[in-house]
């Protein structure tokens, strides 16, 4: 009887364990499908760069919560946040433990040695003993982080903190008021800011002037629309500043020269998919910085020029651009983004009361300008095309030091002047011309460029080298664009183009009558720009006063080719900069800054007479320079 009983017991048993060892498999499954996402402290350790987001992913992608743990547990131990004492009384010995379903499932368990109640080093004693922490990492002074329009990290996924919550949709505002105080030796047109020099005639002197300004206040708003899709994050920015000229109007006429312009600088949405686990794609509407040129900006204070005609190559244009972001891993935590856009072909030429169809004054030539801007780039009927390559890298593994990047970009566009029927003169004109019904006039514009952003603990070093024609829009080629190559014609009359942005030449040449072509400016140049975080190379408390010195020195350059210049109305081609600001940080939200810079030109033909003549002070010169002065506060929000 005995038998049999312990039979049916054993038939059990082995039953109970079957079917148990069956279930794993399917429990284990469901969890794999279940995926959990990220726990909070797990997400706090990543915000404070204790975790990678491969670690990250690699915690979050546990079979079960308690692996999870270990993993988390290994990996502060082997960050040195925790000691492997901590890591045995935390995780301990694994056992098998039969949950209330009925299902079975390893878990860990801290291992405690078993004596008798009562005794010293019992359970009960070790309960009552405090939970060993994780030391707290040391604050230290960051480096100096580049200023990056060009994230290569795709956004995350609700990593937006919403100030403004509608529904599914999150808004984050951000800006900063900055006003400055500001000593030109020489700014004979009277601007707020450098420009290529030679420009104007100074007078008698070199018109030094003085400035205090505000306008640079800038508004901005991220935004981010959750999407139910947990691959698919969808953002958006708009960004806007008082950096445009004085509005003249009747209620203004008077106070005009205070009373700036609000004007748009950024509003594109964004679209992220995240493909695997480390590719993902995404899809850029809107305007946004330029691929060309524009992922490496120097670190100076005088930001509304930014280096106008002294190399610093960029822009902000509306465009569609695409790309895909690829995290290789490893102990440099390799990264790379190639990206492609199509962007609006824009020239920035501006429309001359001289040049214009009948003689019109700067009224008409204002605004027709403002009516329909330069419209040669749209006229050429093709967008401009541009590409990016960014390599992102860890340089420097030491703490609160940014990822270093290696980009190269390029464009190609073209560009069409028009001219009517009605201004094609007379003699061009004739039955069967090839002018008869108007003319047409094409050129191309092409850029290269290269950049670095190399950040150590004591030293970042950023940098940027260009090559390339008709490069005025983006602010570099001392603003020239393109002149009529006239060589070899005869008989040669000058029209206005149809937006009187440049002129047309008609002549005769060897094959008839024609129209002379219109060559780009070539140009070359760049700016290497250096920061010290003064504060961490002399040692200075992480959280006290002195933690917020930094120190920046930049040097810029800008050479038109002076064969192709010497052929437009610009006398300058070459202007050089360089610049040393000191910058003190209250604290996150307010700065001071002190910048001082020179600034020269050189002429392109320093044999001119008369009116062509270069004169600096009155006198005829050969190059000319500006000593600039600038102090200023930042307030950021």
């Amino acid at each position: 009887m005995r038998k049999a009983r312990l039979y049916r017991v054993l038939c059990l048993l082995i039953a109970v364990v079957t079917a148990t060892v069956l279930a794993m498999p399917a429990v284990a499954q469901q969890q794999n499908e279940r995926q959990p996402a990220a726990n909070p402290l797990v997400r706090l350790l990543q915000s404070k760069g204790i975790l990678t987001e491969e670690e990250v992913a690699m915690v979050s992608q546990a079979a079960t919560p308690n692996e999870s743990e270990r993993r988390l547990a290994k990996l502060l131990l082997s960050k040195g946040l925790i000691t492997q004492e901590d890591y045995d009384l935390t995780v301990g010995a694994s056992a098998i433990e039969v949950a209330a379903d009925g299902t079975a499932g390893a878990r860990m368990i801290p291992a405690v040695l078993r004596v008798p109640i009562g005794s010293p080093g019992s359970a009960a004693t070790a309960a009552a003993a405090p939970v060993p922490q994780a030391p707290k990492p040391t604050p230290v002074i960051p480096g100096v982080a580049p200023i990056r329009v060009f994230p290569v990290d795709p956004p995350k996924r609700e990593g937006l903190i919403p100030a403004i919550k509608l529904g599914r949709i999150s808004l984050t505002p951000y800006g900063f008021f900055k006003a400055s105080a500001i000593r030109d030796s020489s700014s004979p047109e009277g601007n707020d800011f450098p420009l290529p020099m030679f420009r104007v005639d100074t007078g008698q002197d070199a018109a030094p002037e003085f400035h205090v300004k505000a306008r640079f206040f800038r508004f901005g708003s991220n935004f981010e629309w959750l999407d139910p899709s947990p691959n698919l994050t969808i953002t958006g920015r708009v960004e806007a500043d008082f950096e445009g000229n004085f509005s003249r109007v009747s209620n203004r006429n008077v106070s005009t020269i205070r009373s700036n312009m609000f004007q748009i600088r950024l509003a594109y949405a964004r679209i992220d998919y995240a493909a695997t686990d480390h590719t993902s794609l995404h899809a850029l509407f809107g305007q946004d910085w330029t691929p060309f040129g524009s992922s490496t900006l120097p670190a100076l204070f005088e930001s509304t020029g930014l280096g106008v005609g002294y190399g610093t190559l960029y822009e902000r244009a509306p465009q569609f651009r695409a790309g895909i972001t690829h995290n290789f891993g490893g102990s440099r935590n390799f990264k790379i983004q190639p990206e492609f856009a199509i962007v609006l072909p824009a020239f920035g030429n501006l429309p001359a009361a001289s040049t214009l169809p009948g003689g019109v004054d700067a009224g008409t030539a204002l605004g027709n300008q403002l009516a329909f801007g330069e419209r040669q780039g749209v006229d050429s009927d093709r967008p401009e095309i541009q590409g990016r390559l960014a390599l992102q890298f860890q340089l420097d593994p030491a703490r609160g030091v940014a990822p270093a990047q290696i980009i190269v970009s390029g464009m190609q566009g073209k560009r069409t002047a028009v001219v009517l029927a009605s201004a094609v003169p007379a003699a061009f004109k004739t039955p069967g011309s090839p002018f008869e019904h108007g003319a047409r006039v094409d050129s191309t514009r092409y850029g290269l460029s290269g950049e670095i952003q190399l950040p150590t603990r004591y030293a970042t070093l950023i940098a940027k080298y260009w090559n390339g024609e008709d490069l005025r829009f983006y602010f570099v080629g001392q603003l020239g664009s393109i002149f009529n190559d006239t060589f070899g014609l005869t008989g040669t009359a000058s029209v206005a183009s149809v937006d009187g942005s440049s002129t047309v030449v008609f002549g005769t040449g060897p094959s008839g009558i024609t129209v002379a072509p219109q060559r780009p400016v070539r140009a070359q140049g760049g700016f290497i720009n250096v920061g010290f975080p003064l504060g961490r190379i002399f040692g200075a408390n992480p959280e006290g006063r002195n933690a917020g010195w930094q120190l920046y020195l930049h040097y810029g350059f800008d050479n038109a080719r002076t064969r192709d210049i010497k052929r437009t109305t610009i006398k300058t081609n070459k202007g050089d900069m360089a610049a040393g600001t000191l910058v003190y940080k209250l604290n996150s939200w307010v700065s001071f800054v002190f910048e001082e810079s020179l600034y020269r030109g050189r002429v392109a033909n320093p044999l001119a007479t008369g009116a062509a003549a270069n004169l600096f002070r009155g006198i005829p010169a050969r190059s000319a320079r500006d000593l600039r002065s600038e102090f200023g506060t930042i307030f950021s929000f």
